[in-house]
């Protein structure tokens, strides 16, 4: 039976690394960052003020003006528009494949660095062999055989990020598996499942929100990477990637037609990176959660 002590520690643990994480110039910048273009993604579709697919709203190729904020592409959509509703993908998508690659990979990584053994030597191979594959080759494959749609995007792009997931959540789970509560909880006649519940994820969620962090900036470069190769999200729906792409021979007459989104995808990927920092530098510090004991 858990004492009003160990309840405490498990209550407090928590609110004392965020409140740490949170005193951090970094932590701060990136959540504001992140937030900020949240915005734009969740709003941006109320407050554009012309239809973001429709052509010739104004000359085309022209810089900022009175009814054209941010100036008009080649076709002479209106850029603004385009910007207010062209983040969905890159804001979405990678947080969809990131969480995906989380689940699969470390709960892989997590059941193998428990289990020890012959299964956690296979695991570590296939991780190892799936490493050796580059990332992007994988997926410029994967989307010529099965298509461009947001679908196989999201799962590709999630399977590249597994082998790293698993690795990370493996090597932590290492290391708390050897604690002796660990030991008291077999003892105790624990399944495998409470055990890796309520004994190690919670000792291991700093190091794997640090790399879910991190994998986010990938993410978001990544898939917005893809949609400036035209494996993306297709004209003439609005997309930073690809506006990106179209607009990169218009910087003499309408510069901020392919800078404005440059500049969220960089924002978007700084902020999670800085959050990313944050929680690593807290690890680092010595001041992650105290062991959770039942």
């Amino acid at each position: 039976m858990a004492t009003a002590a160990t309840l405490d520690n498990k209550l407090d643990a928590p609110r004392s690394a965020t409140s740490s994480i949170l005193r951090m110039t970094e932590a701060r910048v990136g959540i504001v960052a992140a937030l900020l273009v949240a915005s734009i993604v969740a709003l941006g579709g109320f407050i554009a003020p012309y239809d973001p697919t429709e052509p010739l709203v104004g000359q085309p190729a022209t810089g900022p003006n009175a009814e054209h904020l941010l100036g008009t592409d080649a076709l002479g959509r209106d850029v603004l528009s385009r910007v207010l509703t062209g983040g969905g993908s890159v804001f979405l998508l990678p947080l969809i494949a990131v969480s995906l690659s989380l689940i699969f990979g470390g709960g892989i990584g997590l059941l193998s660095g428990y289990r020890g053994g012959t299964f956690d030597r296979a695991v570590a191979r296939a991780f190892d062999i799936l490493l050796t594959l580059p990332p992007m080759l994988v997926v410029l494959v994967a989307l010529a055989a099965l298509g461009t749609s947001g679908t196989v995007i999201v799962l590709t792009t999630a399977l590249v990020f597994v082998p790293g997931f698993g690795r990370v959540v493996r090597a932590a789970t290492q290391e708390v598996v050897v604690q002796t509560y660990i030991a008291a909880a077999r003892a105790r006649g624990e399944r495998t499942s409470a055990i890796l519940v309520r004994e190690i994820l919670p000792n291991i969620a700093g190091p794997v929100l640090a790399e879910y962090g991190l994998r986010l900036t990938y993410g978001v470069l990544f898939i917005g990477s893809l949609s400036f190769l035209g494996l993306g999200v297709q004209p003439p729906s609005p997309d930073w990637g690809l506006m990106v792409a179209e607009n990169r021979s218009l910087l003499s007459t309408s510069p901020l037609s392919s800078m404005a989104p440059a500049v969220l995808l960089a924002t978007l990927s700084v902020s999670y990176n800085l959050i990313a920092d944050a929680i690593s530098g807290h690890l680092s510090a010595g001041e992650s959660a105290r062991v959770v004991r039942i």
